[in-house]
């Protein structure tokens, strides 16, 4: 039981959960990666509009996979262009496969890089684009998908808190070469731990299996197998990938195919949750002016537009009315301050202004199923007495 009258999570496991997870222990002596993640795979790959998808254990996996990729189709070292406003493992999955995180500034209407500002960030050495979809605003502007395809740089869209959020339409995570998602729990879904990797590249596609499963040539293609296969290895023991094991379980996917159930009506319930939030705050005071349009909130964001609230005046509300908060909204605010850099080489493209406004003077509350109009309107009506 929650101290907080308001959490950041709530207990997205339903009774229906358990049960199936149940029913499937009984009928099964298989529990490792099996037809169950597959199940979930190719059911996730419909839901999105891709072609392919690769169940691992963690967003943070599908992070430090993808970039694993990069390396492997450009070659390592180099740099990697990245928001400050997001979650660690989008520059640590950069520093750990030998790439230089380059910080260029977010809009404050998406809470995502701008086009400029990836433009600026730009040089002969940059490999990839990893676009952020923060908080579930759409992060994605066609400039930007101009920008990749003219430099020739392979674009990571990180969906991990932006399930079903839309460009055009279409969900986000099926525009670029590749895209991260987590299940972690408290997201639209969750399988407890668990993450998933995307794309329409069947090389990529083979590249993600193998990183996934050790680097293992039997967990891709025919094509490649047949690609790397040497007369003095064993196929089943041939490794072609400096790979990881990242798998995730059949006991995840089981959960994930029960919550793809309602995954929809989730996302329509923090969708209506963010337009109440953001029409009843008083927008002389606060920022409201973001681009909702094909959101799928993942937490309520609140900045500050007026210098005369101090932050310590609004978490003291908060914290008496028993409403939890994150300060610096995603990721805990500005990565470029954190401390993990100072041994690393790293480069910032301009003052990061939007990104420091964010880290200093926002924060954000939870936003899940069990969160109600009414306890939201009641919340800005006391934030807009300050």
């Amino acid at each position: 039981m929650s101290k907080y009258k308001l959490p950041l999570i709530n207990d997205n496991i339903t009774e229906s959960d358990k049960k199936a997870l149940s029913e499937f222990i009984l009928s099964t002596n298989r529990f490792t990666n099996g037809p169950k993640v597959k199940e979930f795979e190719d059911a996730w790959s419909k839901w999105l509009g891709v072609k392919h998808s690769v169940m691992v254990n963690s967003g943070a996996s599908a992070n430090y996979i993808t970039t694993s990729i990069v390396r492997e189709l450009n070659g390592p070292g180099g740099e990697i262009i990245v928001p400050p406003i997001g979650w660690v493992s989008d520059i640590s999955s950069v520093i750990n496969t030998g790439f230089t995180p380059v910080f260029a500034d977010v809009d404050l209407k998406t809470m995502a890089m701008s086009a400029d500002n990836i433009r600026r960030a730009i040089t002969e050495n940059t490999k990839a684009i990893v676009l952020v979809h923060a908080l579930g605003f759409n992060g994605l502007k066609e400039e930007i998908l101009d920008i990749a395809h003219e430099h020739g740089l392979l674009l990571i869209e990180d969906c991990c808190e932006a399930h079903g959020a839309t460009h055009r339409g279409q969900r986000v995570g099926s525009f670029g070469d590749m895209s991260c998602f987590s299940f972690y729990f408290g997201h639209h879904i969750t399988t407890i731990e668990g993450g998933m990797i995307c794309t329409n590249d069947p090389e990529i596609y083979d590249l993600a299996r193998m990183f996934r499963s050790h680097g293992m040539i039997r967990e891709a293609s025919a094509g490649t197998r047949e690609k790397y296969a040497r007369e003095d290895l064993n196929p089943l023991f041939t490794f072609a990938v400096p790979g990881y094991n990242m798998r995730s379980t059949e006991l995840n996917a089981v959960l994930g195919l029960e919550q793809m159930k309602r995954i929809d009506s989730n996302i329509e319930h923090r969708q209506r949750n963010l337009d109440t939030w953001l029409n009843n705050l008083d927008s002389k005071l606060y920022f409201t002016d973001f681009i909702t349009e094909g959101n799928s909130n993942f937490a309520l964001p609140l900045l500050i537009r007026a210098v005369r609230i101090p932050m310590a005046g609004i978490t003291e509300v908060l914290e008496k009315s028993g409403v939890e908060y994150r300060l610096g909204t995603a990721g805990g605010g500005n990565q470029a301050r954190q401390p993990y850099l100072e041994n690393y080489p790293h480069r910032i493209v301009g003052n990061l202004f939007i990104s420091n406004h964010i880290h200093e003077q926002g924060l954000y509350i939870g936003n899940h199923s069990e969160l109600t109009s009414e306890q939201i309107i009641n919340l800005c009506q006391l934030l807009n007495q300050l």
